[in-house]
């Protein structure tokens, strides 16, 4: 380790906003205020859940939306056909989320739950929703490639569509009934999964592209650059944070009534983020990506879309199931899991020369 790579280490921590630096103390304070509003305001829960659209909760919809258009606002759309050129960093990317991560949910869940069916299969359901909505905040964060996250998040989108549905059928019924083990059954169809896609990751992805469009053509990219992005960049993380509002203020009377269950479930989130994080960062490396594409790698790979699990496992198997219960508590472990790992990415950067520490 050079002492250039430890100054630059420090001046990226350094010269984070306040509202960066300190963001694991927003995130425990925004859940820890979530928790305590789902248990102390009557009626709250019921009032959430009512308004929707659909089966999509329009406060953790409006949330989600806050937080991503930053991010995809920030995205150079004229760079995407670096990313897409990289056979490795696609390749790899894809194997991780629809091969190893579900794979590796499905062996978790079983090894750690085997007594539990109705946890172990929300947990297999986690697992097989791949993340399209948190992962752009960790990787701006962890000073990944916005325009490689961009792709790989489209990507799994299109996936989610078209493989959630036959994924659930061979985790749940397939794969145990060659193992001998006990089988479930998952019935959502690709309609669903499509509207959280479009909702979730179109219509933010839609506004910054338009916005970065529109914005440099008639300011210039130095005005889009210095003055717009970071007017809109704060709206990202307090969406992150309402986000964590709502959906522990949903959830608050169920985790803190059923701490024990809670704990059973984190056992096996914590190992896979780990895992899977630490797995893929390690992989990039020694495919030779650079810092920024192999933390895009790790992100995209450990992320999940905790929205479409836990609609899911409402949807199919009822609010108060434990296939529900084991979706909520992905989130409770994720956020501060993966917030710590940005911290970790962030250290990692030392293991890459340093003329391959880029960050636009």
């Amino acid at each position: 380790m050079t002492s250039s790579t430890t100054t630059t280490d420090r001046g990226v921590i350094g010269g984070l906003s306040t509202l960066d630096r300190f963001l694991p103390v927003w995130i425990g304070l925004a859940m820890g205020a979530g928790l305590l509003l789902g248990r102390l305001v009557p009626g709250l829960n019921s009032a959430l859940e009512a308004v929707k659209i659909g089966e999509i909760s329009l406060p953790i919809a409006l949330g989600l939306l806050l937080m991503m258009y930053p991010v995809l606002a920030k995205v150079r759309y004229d760079r995407l056909d670096t990313v897409t050129g990289d056979r490795r960093l696609l390749i790899s990317s894809l194997a991780l989320n629809w091969i190893v991560g579900p794979a590796l949910m499905f062996a978790l869940a079983w090894t750690f739950l085997p007594d539990l069916p109705e946890y172990r299969t929300g947990l297999i359901i986690v697992g097989l929703a791949r993340c399209i909505a948190m992962v752009l905040i960790w990787n701006d964060l962890a000073c990944g490639n916005r325009e490689a996250a961009a792709v790989l998040v489209a990507i799994n989108s299109v996936f989610q569509v078209v493989a959630f549905g036959a994924l659930g059928w061979f985790y749940l019924q397939v794969l145990p009934g060659w193992l001998g083990l006990s089988q479930a059954t998952l019935d959502v169809s690709a309609w669903d999964i499509a509207q959280y896609v479009l909702i979730f990751l179109g219509i933010p992805l839609v506004a910054g592209y338009l916005s970065r469009k529109l914005g440099e053509r008639t300011k210039g990219r130095e005005w889009y650059e210095t003055r717009f992005l970071p007017r809109i960049g704060p709206i990202a993380l307090y969406g992150l944070l309402f986000t964590i509002v709502i959906l522990f203020a949903l959830q608050g009377h169920t985790i803190s009534e059923r701490p024990g269950d809670v704990a059973r479930i984190a056992l096996p989130l914590l190992a896979y983020f780990f895992l899977i994080w630490g797995g893929s960062f390690l992989l990039g490396r020694a495919i030779g990506l650079p810092y920024d594409r192999t933390t895009t790698l790790a992100f995209t790979a450990a992320g999940n879309n905790f929205e479409l699990a836990i609609a899911v496992a409402v949807g199919v198997f009822g609010v108060t199931s434990g296939q529900a219960l084991a979706g909520v508590v992905g989130p409770l472990i994720e956020v501060p899991v993966l917030v710590a790992l940005v911290y970790v990415g962030l250290w990692g950067r030392r293991l890459f020369p340093s003329k391959e520490i880029t960050h636009a």
